[in-house]
């Protein structure tokens, strides 16, 4: 099955989308004590891509050796995740690596696309 996956934050809070074949399941979270107002919006979109994925596999919406399109509105995120550019942000490079970690764990074939911030259907749940 091929899955999309949608996600946003800022500094409060964070929010997915995970659009499958025959369904739409929305999420959003209030970011953790440790986070809330202390992370940047790039840093904050980088946890909630880390946190819908861990949740759709942990919820089995998302399984073993599926297909995944993960959905990213800003150019940089893009860059770094997608074409392997370096980020300076020790944050985010832990998230990176957590988020390649759980991926390559559950054998996820994984595609990464740019779009625009108005195509992101996780920016409606705030």
């Amino acid at each position: 099955m091929e899955h999309i996956l949608y996600s946003d934050g800022n500094t409060k809070e964070i929010s997915w989308v995970i659009k499958s074949y025959d369904k739409i399941i929305k999420q959003s979270r209030t970011h953790a004590k440790i986070y809330y107002d202390k992370v940047t919006q790039e840093q904050s979109k980088y946890i909630a891509l880390h946190v819908g994925i861990f949740w759709g596999i942990g919820t089995f919406i998302i399984n073993n050796g599926e297909k995944l399109q993960l959905m990213l509105d800003i150019k940089s995120m893009y860059e770094v995740l997608g074409k392997n550019f370096v980020s300076n942000d020790i944050f985010i490079n832990n998230r990176i690596s957590f988020i390649k970690q759980l991926l390559q764990q559950h054998n996820i074939r994984f595609q990464y696309k740019l779009i625009s911030t108005s195509e992101n259907m996780a920016k409606i749940l705030y």
